[in-house]
């Protein structure tokens, strides 16, 4: 077939393609839509579309969530109660994760931990911090102190309200209390002072009492005692007989004379200079 004859049949097929493509885009030509009621739009369509979720990439803040949650149950527990003392708020499990990240929902055992726990409050629905004396501000605070005339304990005080030892001080400058401490335990106790019970002492008595001359040998102190019809706490003399007895004597031991160094002593600090004044000044001396 000559190049002529292979021209017209490609004009030939080019033609045929595009009466095909016509007819078919005239087959698809689009209707014109009615126009939709408002009644028939669906309420949905009205709503802004919700924002794709957006997965956090913070891999150190998700470890250190999932380290607490794995973590035993009493560091979970201490983790929420510290929340609770700080903000003297109550909150819910939920709120409790959303703070400290500690899911009690999911582990059982903490969530009956702290309900049960002396120092939180559960109503059923919220968990609060629960002190020991439910005092709130430095007047409830005095009347609760005012209850206690042999002293109470500021160890005991010191969860009541953020700051109780404050308005304690402040007590105690006006002298409403006595902030006294135990010469036994170290403790501070706190007294309530009874405005009452002040008298006023004259000073021929105040004298009287100074100028009484107490022996200083206990066995003539238990002496005196009995004779006024006074049973002492001790019995020296039998405590004497009983250490004689054993062969205690009750001379007091005699204090070794500290060693002072010579010039035969071996030194091995003589990067000390300051620990051989007393050999310098010896063999200055010699």
């Amino acid at each position: 077939m000559d190049l002529k004859g292979q021209l017209d049949r490609f004009k030939k097929q080019q033609e045929r393609c595009q009466s095909t493509l016509s007819s078919i885009n005239a087959s698809r030509a689009p209707s014109v839509p009615s126009r939709p009621s408002s009644s028939s739009v669906p309420a949905a369509t009205s709503l802004k579309p919700t924002p794709p979720v957006k997965f956090s990439n913070d891999t150190e803040r998700l470890q250190f969530i999932n380290s607490i949650r794995k973590g035993p149950v009493g560091a979970q527990m201490k983790r929420v109660i510290e929340l609770l003392f700080e903000t003297r708020q109550a909150f819910t499990p939920e709120q409790i994760n959303e703070r400290c990240y500690v899911d009690m929902l999911s582990n059982k055992a903490v969530f009956d931990s702290l309900r049960n726990n002396p120092k939180v409050y559960y109503d059923g629905r919220r968990f609060s911090y629960k002190a020991k004396h439910d005092v709130k501000d430095k007047n409830q605070l005095l009347s609760l102190i005012k209850k206690y005339p042999a002293g109470i304990a500021a160890v005991d005080l010191k969860d009541a309200y953020p700051n109780v030892m404050d308005d304690l001080q402040a007590l105690k400058a006006s002298k409403h209390i006595w902030f006294l401490s135990n010469a036994d335990s170290q403790e501070d106790i706190a007294y309530p002072n009874d405005f009452k019970g002040q008298i006023e002492v004259d000073d021929e008595f105040k004298s009287l009492f100074r100028d009484i001359d107490i022996p200083s040998d206990l066995l003539d102190v238990e002496k005196e005692l009995q004779k006024n019809g006074l049973k002492p706490v001790m019995n020296t003399a039998q405590r004497r007989a009983a250490a004689q007895i054993q062969g205690v004597s009750n001379k007091p031991k005699q204090k070794k004379k500290k060693q002072e160094i010579s010039k035969r002593t071996k030194l091995t600090n003589a990067h000390l200079p300051e620990l051989f004044q007393n050999l310098n000044a010896s063999s200055s001396r010699n």
